[in-house]
């Protein structure tokens, strides 16, 4: 399939809007993560994953199977070019551990390939993800689940509420 022009990107990214939101706030933040402005090389990869298997969903596994490789790097970048949805900015001091984040999710968490950006995503997606981490249930990062698994429950949550309101 040849490149797709604006009309065809605009089509397929109607389906992200059914649960990503139309401008950029998911309609259920706690359970689906936000993608505008996200990395491309992340978006890329998750998409990627989702259609390999390396990575399940009931929902987004179908729809990423359904799409040809070229459709998700296209897919990727319409959501890197978006802006990130503002959020009112409420966040404390670092807890501990964090730091070790800092090198692939950069300073401000925001970000940068091969990682996602952090800062702002919601307390129960976050929570969520590294708990799935930790248990083993995703494993499509080679590095998240040994970090994730180091530290205890008590430091994942206080990490995910220092992120969730950056």
């Amino acid at each position: 399939m040849p490149g797709l022009g604006a009309d065809g990107i605009e089509a397929k990214v109607q389906l992200c809007a059914a649960c990503h939101g139309a401008n950029g706030v998911p309609t259920d933040p706690k359970a689906i993560p936000i993608i505008w402005g996200q990395q491309q090389s992340y978006l890329v990869k998750q998409l990627h994953d989702f259609r390999s298997g390396d990575r399940d969903s009931p929902i987004m596994s179908p729809i990423a199977k359904g799409l040809a490789q070229d459709d998700l790097r296209q897919i990727a970048a319409y959501f890197a070019a978006k802006s990130w949805p503002a959020q009112p900015a409420a966040a404390s001091t670092p807890p501990n551990g964090l730091a070790q984040c800092q090198p692939c999710h950069q300073r401000n968490f925001e970000g940068g390939p091969p990682a996602p950006r952090l800062a702002g995503l919601s307390y129960e997606y976050l929570v969520a993800a590294m708990r799935a981490f930790a248990t083993a249930e995703r494993t499509n990062n080679g590095d998240m689940p040994k970090f994730m698994q180091a530290l205890p429950d008590s430091e994942r949550d206080a990490m995910a509420r220092y992120l969730s309101a950056l």
